[in-house]
């Protein structure tokens, strides 16, 4: 049996391709240009306009609500934060800045941070679908008595506030009328004690103090 030739060719360093594969995805395109053709034509004939279908939403994806917290952006002022070496360059990867940990992007301004938030991408890794619920009836009462009453419950603690107030300060009168009236009688009890009830006669001497 004659060996077998396997030296390598002035070709064989090239990267080979699926002939069949490629002509089937070349098809697939083909395809699906002619749909979304067909698709604009019957929506241009329909007086409607033609939106490109977004990929399918996550079974586990929840709708967008609204930040239960308030966003500190001036939580970190002040402080000095240990960045790996290089981190200044781009947002990728975690750096000096607003950091999202959901996206591993760090932004250096607060209202970029902010806008990421409300983005599409932001949205999708923390598994939002990006659509509001739209509320019921009977949501927007309960919303509504809601409000009402927290701002009853506001009404009646600055009530209790100024009410707590007015009575500090008549306690704090009343102290000092108390503090007022104990020096009056310190006063009238000195003079009972001296000649005539005139007091202590207080003579000044030229040179150093007085002398009674």
């Amino acid at each position: 049996m004659a060996p077998s030739d396997s030296r390598p060719s002035d070709t064989s360093f090239r990267k080979t391709w699926d002939k069949a594969e490629y002509a089937q995805k070349a098809a697939d395109r083909e395809a699906r240009i002619k749909e979304e053709g067909k698709a604009r034509a019957e929506a241009k004939a329909a007086g409607k306009k033609y939106h490109i279908p977004r990929a399918s939403t996550p079974p586990n994806a929840k709708e967008t609500v609204s930040r239960a917290a308030r966003l500190d952006v001036s939580a970190n002022v002040g402080k000095t934060t240990l960045v790996p070496a290089g981190a200044s360059t781009g947002k990728r990867g975690r750096s000096a800045g607003f950091y999202c940990p959901d996206c591993d992007l760090t932004f250096k301004d607060n209202l970029q941070f902010v806008d990421h938030l409300n983005s599409k991408q932001h949205l999708s890794n923390t598994g939002q679908t990006g659509e509001v619920k739209r509320a019921t009836v009977e949501e927007v009462r309960e919303r509504l008595e809601w409000l009402a009453r927290k701002k009853r419950e506001e009404a009646e603690m600055v009530a209790d506030t100024v009410v707590e107030l007015d009575a500090r300060l008549e306690k704090r009168e009343e102290e000092m009328e108390a503090e007022r009236e104990e020096k009056r009688r310190k006063r009238r009890e000195k003079r009972r004690k001296t000649e005539g009830g005139v007091g202590v006669k207080e003579e000044v001497v030229e040179g150093n103090g007085i002398i009674c």
